[in-house]
């Protein structure tokens, strides 16, 4: 059974769910606290966290696998998901109000501009890591695997954008060049151990 669901009201970020050590580290190690936390404060309220997800059966044979929206090769996707029977594809973004005060602040302050690129990193890390989490509630699952990450090509993210219908479900689109619009957006593949495991 595959299913379709869009988390539309993903529980908000509280304000001190930030990490500023993670900000501060996506920034190159900038320690100007006051600066992030006011940059935070900018953008705290104009995020969104939307998850659209879906699930497949997989089957694999070596370093090919029929992971039910695409026949990929990939020995280090393979490697991941050796004791599976199942993945979980989602696409996750934080919106399109962070790349807007990128830009903005690209052309006035590069060092804010910097500094929300490193929240929006920050941010997006952070809601995959609680999607996943919730995840593991209900399954024994697998650390998650993106396109482009080792020998996974990135062209899987065609097929990822039609399964899931991200345009539709969470408002994510795929150019040419394979780059997602919001950029602060992840896709990936989570792998669903079978019982045996």
């Amino acid at each position: 059974m595959t299913f379709v669901k869009t988390y539309h009201d993903f529980p908000s970020a509280k304000y001190e769910q930030f990490n500023l050590k993670e900000i501060s580290r996506y920034a190159g190690g900038l320690e100007d606290e006051a600066l992030i936390l006011s940059c935070i404060k900018e953008i705290a309220n104009k995020l969104v966290y939307k998850v659209c997800y879906r699930k497949f059966s997989l089957k694999t044979n070596e370093n090919t696998l029929d992971a039910g929206f695409a026949q990929i090769t990939s020995a280090d996707l393979a490697k991941t998901l050796r004791n599976c029977d199942g993945i979980i594809l989602f696409a996750a973004t934080v919106g399109i109000e962070i790349d807007r005060l990128i830009f903005k602040y690209g052309k006035i302050s590069p060092l804010k501009a910097l500094i929300f690129q490193a929240i929006g990193a920050e941010r997006i890390e952070w809601l995959c890591d609680q999607f996943c989490k919730d995840l593991a509630k209900e399954e024994k699952v697998t650390p998650r695997f993106s396109p482009g990450y080792g020998d996974l090509p990135l062209e899987v993210q065609k097929d990822i954008f039609a399964a899931l219908n991200c345009g539709k479900n969470i408002g994510l689109t795929l150019n040419d060049s394979m780059l997602m619009s919001p950029t602060k957006s992840v896709t990936a593949i989570v792998g669903i151990k079978n019982e045996k495991e």
